[in-house]
């Protein structure tokens, strides 16, 4: 049976209906196992990314730091400057009124008595000398002021070029974090935590220090990983390690490179782990404290908490460990 020509709008109205409703070329949905697999790599460049800020913040700090003491040291001597300026300033009015020459001191050679004279003179050689430390003490405080004021000007563009740095590495870890808690919530598994969680009780093998080490950072526990925190509400994994061991009444540095390098001369083979020792990750992006009984304490990365769980579920690679 023959239908004969369709009519090309009819034709144009068919071929609408027929075409897919969906996005052309869109995309699939990941799977599970892809998800997960781009969340992984995620959190490694994450944990890269987290400690370049926070290296660059501490740079950004230590900047400041200096900028203040040398800005206040210039603030200090311009008000020496100031005052020796007054001094010199009534120096010169009272050498106007009396005359620039020490002889002009009323008496000076109007005396008869000759101790008398040796005493006025005794009196001159005085005032000319205060006169001249005097101008000579403005004038190196004067000198020095300007080289005071570069030294500081220096250190404040050596501070902004730091925070600049800075806030480069924040946009960057908070375009990572976006992503993180996506994949996160795809997969069910995001954990804001609790800023106020108090954590549970270690009751491990951990003797001294270590077990000092071990009950703060057991306290942490639920609290939220948070970048570059470093207590009391969240903390990053060296923010973690850091504040676990001065509990404990080590100053540790406060980046995850920097312990490394602190502990340079403390390492110890992975077959002798103690409990309170520092187990670093491949690339040195992410730190953790050793428990005992094959157990970790860390801070994981975004999207969770401050958690005790297997070394060897970290799903990091191990480089290396600091025994504090």
């Amino acid at each position: 049976m023959r239908f004969g020509r369709v009519p090309v709008a009819v034709g144009l109205a068919i071929g609408l209906v027929l075409l897919p409703t969906g996005p052309a070329g869109a995309d699939p949905e990941p799977t599970i196992g892809q998800a997960k697999a781009k969340l992984d790599k995620l959190n490694d460049r994450a944990d890269k990314v987290v400690d370049r800020f926070n290296t660059a913040n501490e740079r950004y700090k230590k900047a400041r730091t200096a900028y203040t003491k040398l800005n206040d040291s210039y603030k200090r001597k311009l008000a020496t400057v100031a005052d020796l300026r007054d001094q010199v300033i009534s120096m010169a009015v009272e050498s106007y009124k009396t005359g620039n020459d020490v002889t002009a001191f009323p008496g000076l050679f109007g005396t008869t008595d000759p101790e008398d004279r040796l005493a006025e003179l005794a009196l001159a050689e005085q005032v000319t000398r205060e006169r001249a430390e005097k101008l000579a003490a403005f004038d190196r405080a004067n000198r020095g002021l300007k080289a005071d004021r570069d030294k500081a000007q220096e250190a404040l563009e050596s501070a902004d070029k730091e925070r600049d740095g800075v806030e480069k590495e924040r946009s960057e870890v908070l375009k990572l974090i976006v992503q993180q808690k996506k994949l996160l919530r795809k997969l069910g598994a995001y954990n804001q935590g609790n800023p106020n969680s108090t954590g549970i009780e270690y009751t491990g093998p951990a003797s001294g220090n270590a077990a000092a080490v071990l009950r703060f950072a057991f306290a942490q526990v639920g609290k939220p990983y948070v970048f570059g925190g470093t207590g009391p509400g969240g903390y990053d994994c060296s923010g973690l390690t850091q504040a676990a061991w001065r509990a404990a009444g080590v100053s540790l540095p406060r980046t995850t490179w920097e312990q490394w390098a602190w502990g340079a001369k403390r390492k110890v083979p992975l077959n002798s782990l103690q409990p309170g020792d520092l187990i670093f990750s491949e690339g040195l992006g992410h730190v953790s404290i050793y428990a005992g009984n094959g157990k970790i304490v860390h801070a994981p990365q975004t999207g969770d908490v401050v958690k005790v769980v297997p070394l060897a579920s970290s799903g990091r690679s191990i480089v290396g460990a600091v025994r504090p």
